[in-house]
């Protein structure tokens, strides 16, 4: 197996969007990571990223989130370019983990004609009927395409195994959206955990501080407590989701980790 780390940019914010309540006034830069892993049962991506839209008009795409949120993308940054430089075609694609349909992690879906989406029920439903308070963070143009859903049923699924092997494993980690979920990646370099927006920072992930955007606090804590206990507990490596620091220490595409 190897893991690929691409992004699709930089969105820059208030850092209070990210750590709630701290760093208000800062501006602060985050990634936009999504993840290839090639098992040799198929082609898995973990997240798409920003929509090939965003480095044409982001305003015209993202409407007044680039009030709030700044992206900075070229189109070679799109997931579908980004993984030319490991030679990888869209019809490459079986498997797409969507951690949730945000759009910084929703941009690429229905550009991978062989692929299956595994996404929660619950944040299907909210994409399309989500309250006011996280409305403008879903992209209907994003999601709302012909492809396949599976659909993973909150707890009832937790800890689906995608190949049956125990290399590659999802968890149902709710509370940045009710559909949160991520995706474990065992390999020869040790065991990784994709967060996603479950686990904004490593800041967050060690300190008392909520996330800037979240659908439930208290159900934020449960899933960060969870990433907190396979860390101390396993060894697992936390690769928290828009964290600048975890984000420069990684190895990026073409470089990988088996």
């Amino acid at each position: 197996m190897k893991l690929y780390a691409f992004s699709s940019g930089t969105l820059t914010c208030d850092k209070s969007a990210i750590t709630f309540g701290r760093g208000v006034g800062t501006p602060f830069t985050v990634p936009v990571p999504y993840y290839l892993i090639q098992h040799p049962k198929g082609n898995v991506l973990f997240d798409l990223g920003n929509s090939i839209e965003v480095a044409r008009d982001p305003d015209k795409h993202w409407g007044a989130v680039t009030t709030v949120y700044v992206p900075d993308m070229k189109e070679d940054d799109y997931v579908v370019n980004n993984l030319k430089k490991v030679g990888v075609k869209p019809e490459d694609i079986n498997y797409i983990v969507m951690s949730h349909l945000h759009l910084d992690h929703a941009g690429g879906v229905g550009d991978f004609p062989n692929a299956k989406y595994f996404v929660q029920k619950e944040e299907l439903r909210w994409a399309y009927a989500s309250d006011f308070y996280q409305k403008a963070a879903y992209i209907r143009a994003d999601f709302d395409k012909p492809v396949t859903w599976w659909q993973l049923d909150g707890h009832n699924d937790d800890r689906f195994d995608i190949f049956g092997d125990g290399k590659l494993i999802i968890w149902f980690t709710p509370g940045h959206t009710p559909g949160g979920q991520s995706l474990v990646v065992k390999l020869n370099a040790g065991t990784f955990v994709l967060t996603g927006d479950s686990v904004y920072t490593t800041e967050i992930l060690y300190e008392p501080v909520l996330p800037g955007l979240g659908w439930d606090q208290e159900v934020v804590v449960r899933s960060i407590q969870r990433m907190r206990m396979a860390e101390e507990l396993w060894g697992y490596k936390i690769i928290t989701g828009h964290d600048p620091g975890v984000w420069k220490s990684l190895k990026h595409a073409p470089e990988f980790y088996e």
